[in-house]
């Protein structure tokens, strides 16, 4: 019996293995807990007790490639001191550390995940990497928020368990286990290498995670059932993460191949009526000139982007919690837009999209491009009509490049942290929302004063962690949540802010517009969540909007400029993928996450993965049958209405077709 005792270095290598499994199964299991809600959208008999063991067992395979590949380098250099007799404690030393560091990693990702897949509903991916450069201030945002501490001091219990463990085994299994005596080393070294060569080839099926010849593990081998949270569930955010990475340096994270250029231009063409009456004389092949009836109403715009507003924190959109009484009560008195998606999960894309009227795509960043554009944005169109510009935001404008972005697309002024007393600065997100607004007051009196309408664009943050209610202000919330007191406070802020605007000169004359950056995850039913893109849009303005209208017609925050527009009645050339949601109508809106891009209709969601093949669900009744077989001729055309927007959208950026259009020879791509 003893000589079937697996070899040192064998015993070593499963030890840590096992230690390793132990660790990310927990924290798996805190990401399950800290998640039970979205077991809700399941149905009883789907047997949810089973879903959830199959997830956790497909997290068991995917926590083995990760360890596989941790593991690697260890089995082989000790296979070979083994099998050469070298049994020296400074091998044993060197890769106990180097194990030991990228568990370190592996375990920090894992720590990080748990938050970050209750925020943005998606496993941990390189996505994170279009932050790399503001580390600072990524930090600090993470060490503000109190919800963090609890995973950051389970990462250092674990961590520290880990380098115990790991020496512990260095010591009892690799140092103080001899080798067998003289007589039997030539044994010793047959039986070393057999069970060595057997051990690699188990080790090369773990890091493949799959038997099957034709394709090892892929993320899209977690999506085994209809439902998002058991399929999100069973992948490691470690996997994902460096599947992400290696994907991203492979396909360039700014190309897009969706379909070739020309193709994508044309359908565009006629998905916005461009026609050659209209795209006369311009370079960019989607311009078109926008007439007006009349005169011009030369109105104040007030764009109001709030931070996290999904549609379903409000009583509009069915919350029974009645957080948001001042915008439920203007969207019941103003024009609201309740078909109405975000372009993405991120500030920066809402920004972009909501002030520029171009769509994002996976990975990008939209405010960090490798050459700065001008775009005929909202901002520089209004500027060159005479408009005074102000773009208002709370915290540091460096962060997501915010304030060389608008400072370079026609904002005259950028109003940051560096312009409050600094007593007013809570947290790194800067000033909370309600001091924002009141600071803003005096600022655009001044921009009234001087005889020209402004626009002003005002960026809340407060509905973000750390989530800060600031001390000494009259507001009271009712929730007993801290999620839930901040949407109170968020919407309290708007209050007090038309309050303080109504007894100024120029309120009277301001379209007051209100829009979400990206919503939040809200009672999940796919894994895109709906309420992650769902957002009001409200232009409230008493005394210019007379009557109250809801429109249903779909649309997105790449068509908040054109609307805008077509409100002042200001004739210009529409060099977007916007349009006038109050004039005309289109069949689908789109939208992309980390890892995904969608793409809606009335009636059903078509959801694209990167790894994981697509889903086209009927969503207004929660219905997560993949209908993407038995409707695969509205499935194209969903997929090329997303992809031709997409495509065009990349083109007129490489070729620098965004800004305003002066008439010249037509450029038509090849």
């Amino acid at each position: 019996m003893k000589k079937l005792l697996l070899p040192k270095h064998l015993k070593y290598i499963l030890a840590v293995y096992l230690t390793g499994m132990v660790f990310f199964t927990f924290f798996r299991f805190l990401v399950f807990i800290g998640n039970l809600d979205q077991l809700d959208p399941i149905p009883a008999s789907a047997g949810k007790s089973g879903l959830m063991v199959k997830a956790f067992f497909m997290g068991y395979r995917f926590d083995t490639v990760v360890s596989g590949y941790i593991l690697a380098i260890p089995l082989l250099l000790l296979s070979i001191a083994a099998a050469a007799l070298f049994d020296k404690k400074i091998i044993y030393k060197i890769i106990t550390v180097y194990t030991g560091l990228l568990y370190t990693v592996a375990l920090a990702i894992c720590a990080a995940d748990v938050g970050y897949y209750t925020f943005f509903h998606t496993r941990f991916s390189a996505i994170i990497l279009n932050w790399a450069d503001d580390p600072g201030i990524l930090t600090k945002m993470i060490l503000e928020d109190p919800a963090n501490w609890r995973n950051i001091s389970l990462f250092f219990v674990c961590c520290t368990a880990t380098w115990i463990i790991l020496f512990k085994f260095k010591k009892k299994i690799l140092e103080k286990t001899p080798l067998e005596p003289i007589p039997t080393r030539i044994k010793y070294t047959i039986k070393t290498v057999s069970f060595s060569i057997v051990a690699i080839l188990l080790l090369f099926v773990a890091i493949r995670g799959r038997i099957a010849n034709k394709s090892p593990i892929r993320v899209g081998t977690a999506y085994f059932s209809n439902y998002a949270f058991p399929n999100q569930l069973g992948l490691s955010p470690v996997f994902t993460f460096f599947r992400s990475c290696i994907d991203w340096v492979k396909t360039g994270k700014q190309e897009l191949k969706l379909m070739a250029d020309e193709k994508a231009v044309k359908l565009v063409q006629k998905f916005l009526n461009v026609n050659p009456e209209n795209n006369k004389g311009f370079s960019s092949p989607i311009a078109r000139k926008i007439t007006a009836e009349g005169k011009p109403l030369r109105a104040n715009v007030i764009l109001v982007i709030m931070e996290s507003m999904a549609a379903g924190k409000m009583g509009r959109y069915g919350s029974p919690k009645n957080l948001t009484p001042n915008l439920d009560r203007m969207a019941a008195e103003a024009y609201s837009f309740d078909h109405f998606y975000t372009s993405g999960t991120h500030t920066a894309n809402g920004l972009y999209s909501t002030l520029f009227a171009f769509p994002t795509a996976m990975k990008q960043h939209p405010l960090k491009p490798v050459t700065m554009l001008t775009y005929a944005g909202l901002s520089n169109i209004l500027k060159d009509a005479g408009y005074k510009t102000a773009f208002f935001l709370t915290h540091d404008k460096q962060f997501d490049n915010i304030g060389g972005f608008m400072k370079a697309n026609g904002f005259e002024q950028i109003i940051s942290q560096v312009d409050y007393p600094a007593a007013k600065v809570l947290s790194t997100l800067g000033v909370p929302d309600d001091f924002m607004f009141e600071f803003s007051i005096p600022r655009l009196n001044e921009m009234h004063k001087s005889g020209s309408p402004f626009l002003a664009v005002l960026m809340t943050v407060s509905d973000h962690p750390p989530f800060i209610i600031p001390a000494g202000i009259p507001f009271t919330p009712k929730s007993t949540e801290r999620r839930e007191q901040i949407v109170e406070y968020a919407d309290w802020a708007i209050g007090k802010f038309l309050k303080l605007a109504a007894r100024q000169e120029w309120f009277e004359n301001t379209l007051f517009v209100f829009v979400a950056d990206h919503g939040s995850n809200i009672d999940a039913v796919y894994d895109m969540p709906l309420s992650y893109f769902h957002s009001p849009f409200i232009i409230y303005a008493p005394a210019l909007i007379k009557e109250h209208r809801t429109i249903n017609r779909l649309g997105g925050q790449i068509d908040v400029f054109p609307t805008i527009m077509g409100l002042l009645n200001i004739p210009y050339v529409n060099n977007t993928l916007g349009m006038d949601l109050l004039k005309e109508s289109r069949p689908f809106i789109y939208f992309c996450a980390d890892n995904k891009l969608g793409c809606l209709s009335d009636e059903y969601f078509l959801v694209l993965r990167e790894n994981g093949g697509e889903s086209l669900y009927a969503y207004k009744n929660r219905d997560t049958q993949n209908y993407s077989e038995t409707k695969k001729q509205l499935a194209k055309e969903m997929k090329d209405y997303l992809y031709s927007m997409l495509q065009t959208s990349q083109w007129l950026i490489k070729n620098r077709k965004v800004g305003q259009q002066q008439p010249s020879l037509p450029v038509q791509p090849r």
